[in-house]
């Protein structure tokens, strides 16, 4: 049984290492503690020469992860959402420039943070029930975790904007069709199975030449000041009047009435 204080727990075989996000409860959302646990273990094997690929994956069945806590963002101003999205965006920088490959097995739903922390790994393995989207417009919030950045050059701008305008879900058939995964959906059942012999056989490879085809692919990923204007344009829609009433309102499971705002954007 997984320790239920623990945010994050990590498997070995081999030299294949497993980070299971643990909280099956919250369809595993990202709060402040899954996200340092994860950072932590992330740069443990990272650094560890003896790991040659990284699965991560959620805890049950339900979710992959359901994004980030809201719990943690409601009532935030500007300034101290400036704060939380930083640290939950170098948590995605930090897995994007691993020299480890990492690959995401999706089991369910993975939306916001979810989707976003999906969208920072090597490339995702997705059961045929996962759901990816990024839902945050319609509570008021945008993207915080790189997912304004990473979605376009994942599947292309027009298809990125859809997602993002509409909140739609991609069904797992329909990410594959647009590029976001190599491989086909496969059952739940055999996710996890399907994943670590992808992630073995990859381990049995050069891990010099892996560590320089990450960095080389990395010359198209989004730098640090995209990065930094996603996080601050982030941090100001948290803290505005039409976040606060988007978070109220999906927490009384009603549809949100947003103001139709004043002045300049």
């Amino acid at each position: 049984m997984p320790d239920l204080d623990t945010a994050v727990t990590v498997d070995r075989d081999g030299a294949v290492a497993s980070l299971t996000i643990n909280r099956p409860r919250a369809h595993n959302a990202l709060n402040a503690a899954v996200l340092s646990e994860l950072n932590s273990a992330i740069a443990s094997l990272d650094s560890d020469r003896s790991v040659r690929a990284i699965v991560i994956t959620g805890s049950g069945d339900r979710a992959f992860s359901a994004g980030a806590d809201l719990d943690e963002l409601a009532g935030l101003d500007a300034g101290a959402a400036q704060d939380v999205l930083a640290a939950g965006q170098q948590v995605m920088y930090d897995i994007e420039h691993c020299h480890t490959p990492v690959i995401a097995a999706v089991n369910g739903l993975a939306l916001g943070g979810g989707f976003e922390l999906v969208l920072s790994t090597t490339f995702p393995v997705l059961s045929t029930t996962a759901q990816l989207g990024l839902p945050e417009s319609g509570l008021g919030l945008i993207p915080g975790y790189g997912g304004t950045q990473r979605l376009p050059r994942a599947i292309g701008s027009a298809a990125a904007a859809h997602v993002m305008l509409t909140g739609i879900r991609l069904e797992a058939d329909r990410a594959y069709e647009l590029g976001l995964t190599p491989v086909p959906p496969v059952e739940p059942d055999a996710l996890l199975t399907t994943t670590l012999e992808l992630a073995a056989n990859i381990a049995r490879r050069g891990p010099r030449a892996h560590a320089a085809i990450l960095q080389a692919l990395r010359a198209s990923a989004p730098n640090r000041h995209d990065l930094a204007l996603e996080t601050s344009l982030a941090a100001i829609a948290t803290g505005s009047p039409e976040a606060a009433e988007g978070i109220v309102a999906f927490k009384e499971r009603r549809e949100p009435k947003f103001a139709t705002p004043g002045g300049d954007f």
